[in-house]
Formats: structure tokens, C-alpha cells, sequence
């Protein structure tokens, strides 16, 4: 997701600098961009940072490794279009990236720390806790929670929920890829299939 999210830094005329975690990480790097090693990241506080892990447990680990030192801003691709005060309320939070086609209707309230990927589809009135990875062509319908954690999958469906019930996918539930929920999905498990069954 890093090299994803530089593309992004790219495009609204910022100049990524990419970390490595150590040295065998560095020397593995086979593009071009400048590479600092984590040991350093002290000495670039002046810069705006996000995550482009797109692993949400590291992803987490991440930022409350390095809050309160380093000032992450949300990215968001020029192609994503917004409803009505929705890219407002994105902005309220801080870390989000936000990927080529990506669509936001009206009245989704998002965490921090959230990876939007691209052609993801976010319909109205939807809750979106942090640490959430909404994959490739991923659809929620409107009227969905997802829960602090957790992911859905390329191409999943999470349909609609209501104004009094929103359909709920649990804290570091995993919907995987092209699975249709259509029940609410408890916490710290995985989903798959039409309809999406718990499998784990």
C-alpha cells in the first residue's frame, strides 16, 4: 500500500519519502524514491506522514508507536468524489487514505487510520471505527458499522442495514474477498461466501 499511497502524494504535488523499517528492508527497496530507515523518522517531524501499511494490526501499531511525534494528514485521491459535506466529515479524522474512484455518498462518519482502496463504494450513513480496510471495489450499501479493525475484502458487498439497525461487521472481522453479507457479523472472525457464512 506504500508505493499506492505515494502515487496519491504524487498527484497533489508532494514528494513521498518512503520508511523501511531496518537495514535488509532498505536494500530490498527496488524503486527510486528516497528511503529513510524508522531509527530516523525523528529527524523529519517538520513533514505530514501517513501509513500506507495496508495490514490494519500493523497499521495500528504503527501509529500509536509514533503519536503525538509525527502530524499524519488524511490522503485523498483527486478522483474520489464526495456527496454532500461527506469529504467535512473525512476530514475529521486524521491518517485516511483515500484511493483512485473511491466514492463517498452523504452522512458516513469515518475513525483515523482508515484505508479506502480504490473503487470502493461507501454508501449513506455509515459508521466506519479506525483501523478499517475497505479493499478494491468493495460496496457497503448504506447504513453499515464497521466495527474498529476490521476489513472487507475486494469486491465484497456488505448490504444495507437500517436507519434504527445498521448491519454490523464486528471489531477485526475479516469479510473476505467477494463475500455478500446480509446478517451482521460478530467480532474477531472471518467470513466468505454468498452469503457470507462465518468460517472462522
Amino acid at each position: 500500500m506504500a508505493r499506492e499511497a505515494g502515487d496519491i502524494a504524487w498527484l497533489l504535488g508532494l514528494e513521498p519519502v518512503y520508511i523501511a523499517r531496518d537495514e535488509i528492508e532498505l536494500r530490498a527497496w527496488s524503486f527510486s524514491h528516497q528511503v529513510i530507515l524508522e531509527r530516523d523518522v525523528e529527524h523529519y517531524t517538520d513533514m505530514p506522514f501517513v501509513i500506507g501499511i495496508g495490514e490494519n494490526t500493523i497499521r495500528k501499531a504503527v501509529a500509536e508507536r509514533f503519536k503525538g511525534s509525527l502530524t499524519f494528514i488524511n490522503l485523498i485521491h483527486p478522483s474520489a468524489t464526495f456527496g454532500f459535506a461527506q469529504r467535512e466529515l473525512l476530514e475529521q479524522g486524521e491518517g485516511n487514505i483515500v484511493a483512485a474512484g473511491a466514492r463517498f455518498t452523504s452522512g458516513t462518519t469515518v475513525g483515523n487510520f482508515c484505508i479506502f482502496n480504490q473503487n470502493a463504494t461507501i454508501a449513506h450513513d455509515c459508521i466506519v471505527e479506525s483501523y478499517v480496510h475497505v479493499a478494491p471495489g468493495a460496496n457497503l450499501s448504506g447504513n453499515v458499522h464497521l466495527k474498529t479493525g476490521c476489513w472487507v475484502g475486494a469486491g465484497a458487498v456488505v448490504n444495507q442495514g437500517s436507519n434504527s439497525q445498521k448491519r454490523v461487521v464486528g471489531e477485526n472481522t475479516v469479510v473476505g474477498s467477494g463475500a455478500i453479507v446480509i446478517k451482521d457479523c460478530e467480532a474477531n472472525a472471518v467470513y466468505a461466501g454468498v452469503p457470507a457464512k462465518r468460517i472462522k
